[in-house]
């Protein structure tokens, strides 16, 4: 679907880089949650523009509104209308690139799909769309935190050729990832990291990172057998948000290169259940979340509109030269990490919904 993500717990996001503001529709959250504006706004914080000089210079507030589903504080159960204004918008500076699809960009795709398209930022293609999907998770953030005390925290692991060092996933916190710019945890890291952003900025150019994600005291029994396991469903979920290329949960692909005797994960009695002494399954077992912390990594590709002349032809055919105006990311992958996390839960607050519905028993109590 192009707006609608989630089984139980569904939402539907809305509005374009450009339009009057962009949003979401969130149907399914359980009634009689304490919910406001407060509770969503840290995540679009933390989303938002102009936070620093390795993001796009756009600057927008992004302060959302609850507009429905909510009353005295509280939710009714019916759908939570959310928007969000745009007031920074400058369409203009597309103008030139009304008839030139930008290389690697989603111009060309939406035109040839849709025989129009929003020329002025990318429309649907922008990564202003996921707005609605940070206010959404936010919500369902909520539910699983208050419910099961569910953690999740993201971070960048890689800035281009710059690799995070080992970090303990079991100590790692929201307050630690936030206390530099790029949002690494790792002190050593950071300056190369902010340095190779600048540079790409500096040449007009941009780069690709990858984001590292755990979800910690995730219950037992999330994610379906066969086509909806929690694996896929996380997988389809990640490579949904723009500019995204990769993904692998676990031990990954470094796993192949392991051998059996090795990477299983051993059982072990821990908390009155079994868990086990490794977790190179991360966290997913048959597809079904085992207990253990549910990690993974997703990777995303250099921003695709960059200020450096590129040598491309336009929608006629006829060779030109584009060098992009406007103001974007040389790097998506610091703003990216609320993002991700979000995705994370609305992926699981889906999984607990239909597990709960399966067993007749209330994994969510009123």
């Amino acid at each position: 679907m192009s707006s609608i993500f989630g089984t139980l717990f569904r939402v539907s996001t809305f509005g374009e880089s450009h339009c009057n503001g962009v949003g979401a529709v969130v149907d399914g959250c359980p009634p009689n949650l304490a919910l406001s504006e407060a509770d969503i706004q840290p995540q679009l914080d933390r989303r938002r523009p102009g936070q620093s000089q390795l993001t796009t210079e756009r600057q927008e507030a992004d302060q959302v509104t609850i507009l429905s589903g909510v009353e005295n504080g509280r939710t009714l159960g019916t759908p939570i209308g959310l928007f969000v204004p745009n007031r920074d918008q400058r369409p203009g500076d597309y103008a030139e690139m009304e008839q030139v699809p930008r290389p690697s960009h989603a111009d060309y795709t939406y035109q040839m799909k849709y025989g129009i398209r929003a020329s002025s930022g990318g429309g649907r293609a922008s990564a202003r769309e996921t707005i609605g999907r940070v206010a959404a998770g936010a919500i369902a953030e909520k539910v699983l935190t208050e419910r099961f005390g569910l953690q999740i925290v993201a971070w960048v692991s890689t800035v281009g050729a710059v690799d995070a060092g080992m970090i303990d996933m079991d100590a790692i916190s929201r307050e630690r990832v936030d206390q530099n710019s790029v949002r690494c945890p790792d002190a050593s890291a950071v300056p190369k990291m902010m340095a190779a952003i600048q540079a790409a900025r500096d040449a007009r150019d941009s780069l690709g990172g990858v984001i590292t994600c755990v979800c910690r005291n995730a219950p037992v029994g999330l994610g379906e057998p066969i086509f909806d396991k929690l694996e896929a469903l996380l997988a389809h979920a990640m490579l949904s948000i723009p500019a995204t290329k990769g993904f692998e949960i676990g031990s990954g692909f470094a796993g192949t290169r392991m051998r059996g005797s090795r990477h299983n994960d051993p059982y072990t009695p821990k908390a009155g259940r079994l868990g086990t002494l490794t977790n190179y399954s991360g966290g997913i077992q048959g597809g079904i979340s085992n207990g253990e912390p549910v990690y993974f990594r997703v990777a995303f590709k250099p921003p695709a509109t960059i200020g450096r002349e590129q040598s491309t032809v336009d929608f006629g055919g006829r060779p030109t030269v584009l060098q992009a105006k406007g103001r974007h990311d040389p790097c998506v992958v610091p703003r990216a990490v609320p993002i991700v996390e979000s995705m994370a839960a609305l992926v699981l607050l889906d999984c607990v919904l239909r597990q709960e519905a399966r067993c007749g028993r209330d994994l969510l109590p009123c």
